[in-house]
């Protein structure tokens, strides 16, 4: 009150409201109210020396806290921050389990405390197999709520992991068994060829020096720009409209990693569907049929085209994610038999991150689990090393046809898909 009754003094009142109006512009971006994009997550990889340093994690939830709050004063929603460390199986050589496990406790409660999750990469060595790992992973999920992980079962050196695809298949049998809903799969991915640097969990690890990278939910940009476009001129339409909205995120994650000392590697450009965000309806508001129909195929396709070729710095799967229980029109679709787990594989093939979080029958064998892994991992060698993710969803005690509500608020109710 002090300061204003100063300015009045100095300034008339058509000069000062004049003021305050330019203060808010300055602080207010103009996108503010045209939004069509989230930021799902500010991801930060990093090395640790070992599990007990907690220390690095620390600097890097301080990090990550400082690079949202530059994204949030910018008008920007900013849904998670999250950390990948480099592959659990590099830290735990010749240290036992249950010391490891309690590491990964105490870490949890930090993250926990700051309402961040970590991805601690691939569990075992490629193509191994251990006995033991299914009841280590069960306590893992039961004694931690943070944490995320996943198994390779491919990669361009050693081709297929048969043995990691058995113990994949174990786990996530395991899980669905061992939580409510089966919904401890959340947490799990088998991954085929996918690199480092991937800032969506659970497929996400860490390699080299400390660095950090953008994921989107931006579904409804997609939406936005297929009501004014064809088969024809979507690409482009897309690429356009991409870039410009999306510039400003790239000059604030370059700003951020100069003044804040970390390498900045990119925009996964993935359109993430959350609830409210349906790559579902970006499809069918481009082909003008439902999600399944002839043409769905050729619109996966656009969509890929157009974000792997962004002129800007990309990183991740930068592909496009089809995760059936996270998107209401997907989910919807999957119930009325439009289409089936082979043709979201066969998506994937010119397009897709793989097969994301797929309900299936909860007395699905695991060998019918391990076949599934198994094509996986064949599409992508067969495609030079694409990056894939499997994340199957067996439900307890749900048979096909059967609807399955899940507790968690970022999955939507679902019908059980049939498996050919």
């Amino acid at each position: 009150m002090i300061m204003l009754e100063r300015m009045r003094k100095v300034f008339s009142m058509r000069q000062l409201i004049a003021i305050v109006l330019l203060v808010l512009i300055m602080v207010v971006p103009e996108n503010l109210e045209s939004q069509d994009f989230r930021i799902r997550t500010i991801t930060a990889g990093v090395t640790i020396e070992s599990l007990a340093d907690t220390g690095t994690i620390s600097q890097a939830i301080e990090f990550l806290e400082r690079a949202k709050l530059v994204y949030v004063e910018r008008g920007y929603v900013v849904q998670t921050i999250r950390i990948s460390t480099q592959n659990l199986h590099q830290l735990t050589l010749g240290e036992p389990r249950d010391q490891s496990l309690q590491f990964l406790k105490e870490i949890d409660q930090m993250l926990a405390a700051r309402n961040v999750s970590m991805a601690i990469g691939g569990l075992l060595l490629a193509d191994h197999y251990d006995a033991n790992l299914v009841g280590w992973v069960r306590s893992l999920v039961e004694e931690t709520s943070q944490i995320n992980f996943s198994l390779a079962i491919a990669s361009p050196q050693r081709g297929i992991h048969h043995r990691s695809i058995k113990m994949a298949a174990e786990i996530c049998r395991a899980l669905s068994t061992h939580s409510k809903g089966g919904e401890a799969n959340f947490r799990f991915t088998a991954s085929a060829n996918c690199p480092a640097g991937i800032p969506f969990f659970p497929a996400a690890f860490h390699e080299g020096e400390n660095s950090f990278a953008i994921g989107l939910e931006s579904p409804n940009l997609l939406t936005k720009v297929f009501a004014q476009s064809t088969l024809h001129n979507a690409k482009e339409n897309l690429m356009r409209e991409m870039e410009s909205q999306l510039e400003p995120i790239q000059e604030l994650a370059v700003q951020i990693g100069n003044d804040l000392k970390w390498k900045y590697d990119g925009i996964d450009t993935s359109p993430a569907p959350g609830l409210d965000a349906s790559i579902g309806k970006a499809i069918e508001t481009l082909t003008g049929r439902p999600f399944g129909s002839a043409t769905t195929l050729a619109a996966c396709s656009i969509i890929t085209d157009a974000i792997k070729n962004l002129k800007l710095k990309t990183c991740g799967y930068s592909g496009l994610m089809l995760p059936v229980i996270e998107d209401k029109v997907l989910a919807q679709r999957a119930a009325e038999g439009r289409y089936t787990l082979e043709e979201l594989l066969l998506f994937s093939s010119v397009s897709g991150t793989g097969l994301d979080v797929v309900p299936i029958a909860g007395d699905t064998p695991v060998e019918t689990i391990e076949a599934i892994y198994h094509d996986v991992a064949a599409l992508s060698l067969k495609y030079a090393g694409k990056a894939l993710s499997v994340r199957l969803f067996p439900i307890p005690g749900k048979k096909v046809g059967e609807v399955v509500h899940f507790d968690n608020p970022y999955l939507t109710t679902a019908t059980v898909m049939k498996l050919e």
